[in-house]
């Protein structure tokens, strides 16, 4: 099991497919674990390599004391694409992942595309009150109904036990995901947009009731070679929910930039 240090922290990630490929990163929403990457790391798996991992606080990465920072996972990031010997990557992220893509992009270099889904240029996006209604303890009943603003109405009414398993394994514990919201909430890069000409696609749901689809739309017209795909009636993890459609945007997209190289 490879495991990154950073800063004293043991950042666990695991891969699959060929190294011989382009390497993609998922990088993953606040508090969940690598489960929610499970509609599409099979999907990259073999046109690209696959690379998932924890963030601290989460699954089998370390769980240091105190409050986080988007910095601090992005460092997180770079450590483990460093330890896994990766030039360049096309990052994923999902909510707090892609505010860590972000960040990345604009601090470090190793960022050759950035897929980001659900997704705001600062933190303020999230209101407090759906905060407190995603953060759950770790019992089958908080977790299920911790899902309620991230999914469809359907999707809640049929009860995700197989997501509620997942998450009893691989969540982050309670501490933990209040210190990636703190991270989350004091995110902004609203006025440096500009600066991350990294090639974006910004993947939002209609009905995210978690990041609004007008702070995606936003997101994409900041950024200088962003653009925009919008998913109809999908929730927050759009990428569950409608994984087919988000998987077919994000290899065609990853198929447009395989072979483009920056400096």
């Amino acid at each position: 099991m490879p495991f990154a240090e950073h800063d004293g922290t043991s950042i666990y990630y695991e891969t699959d497919g060929s190294s011989k490929h382009d390497t993609v990163a998922f990088v993953g929403d606040v508090a969940y674990g690598a489960w929610q990457w499970g509609w599409q790391h099979a999907a990259i798996a073999g046109p690209f390599e696959s690379l998932v991992w924890d963030h601290r606080g989460t699954g089998e990465s370390d769980a240091p004391d105190g409050p986080s920072s988007v910095a601090e996972m992005a460092g997180d990031l770079d450590a483990v694409l460093a330890d896994h010997g990766v030039r360049k990557a096309h990052l994923v992220g999902a909510g707090l992942g892609g505010m860590v893509a972000l960040h990345y992009a604009k601090e470090f270099s190793r960022a050759k595309t950035l897929t980001l889904i659900g997704t705001a240029a600062n933190g303020s996006s999230l209101a407090p009150d759906v905060r407190d209604r995603l953060l759950a303890e770790k019992t089958p009943d908080a977790l299920h109904e911790s899902l309620r603003p991230a999914v469809s109405e359907a999707a809640f009414a049929a009860g995700l036990e197989d997501v509620v398993e997942w998450r009893l394994a691989d969540d982050a514990s309670l501490s933990a995901q209040r210190a990636q919201f703190a991270a989350l909430e004091a995110f902004d890069v609203s006025d440096e947009l500009y600066e991350i000409t990294t090639p974006a696609t910004v993947c939002h749901g209609t009905d995210d009731r978690v990041i609004p689809v007008e702070a995606g739309k936003e997101l994409a017209d900041g950024l200088p070679r962003g653009e925009l795909v919008t998913f109809e009636d999908a929730p927050h993890l759009v990428h569950v929910e409608h994984s087919k459609a988000v998987n077919d945007t994000l290899l065609d997209f990853l198929a447009r930039h395989a072979d483009e190289t920056f400096d």
